[in-house]
């Protein structure tokens, strides 16, 4: 029983999947992590950067870095590129790269307005 049936139907056809609900939710679960944010938006500014630069970028060691790139990676939100003995990491989730454009605006964008962020 509810108030206003068309809304559910709404709210339900909105919501589609319960399984796309789920991949949504783990996705945000590995983007809530402090240090697995700094990386993405770190490789997000970066374009494509190796393991060691990421770890002076964010003050992490390179082995929790490699650590979180693992997950990032298994989860498709990395992708590796291999130049020489380096291993270049940039976005594989153009949702990744949208959301951080919404949550933190190019820090040159706010050039002129004296903010900071």
């Amino acid at each position: 029983m509810s108030i206003e049936p068309d809304r559910v139907d709404a709210a339900v056809a909105g919501m589609g999947d319960r399984e796309a609900i789920t991949e949504w939710a783990q996705r945000f679960s590995l983007v809530a992590d402090p240090s697995r944010l700094a990386l993405l938006v770190s490789i997000h500014y970066a374009r494509e950067i190796s393991v060691t630069d990421l770890a002076a970028a964010t003050g992490m060691t390179d082995t929790a870095v490699s650590q979180a790139l693992r997950l990032l990676r298994a989860h498709g939100l990395v992708a590796a590129r291999r130049d020489g003995r380096i291993v270049r990491y940039s976005l594989a989730d153009a949702t990744v790269h949208e959301l951080i454009h919404l949550v933190r605006p190019h820090p040159e964008s706010r050039a002129g307005t004296g903010e900071r962020g």
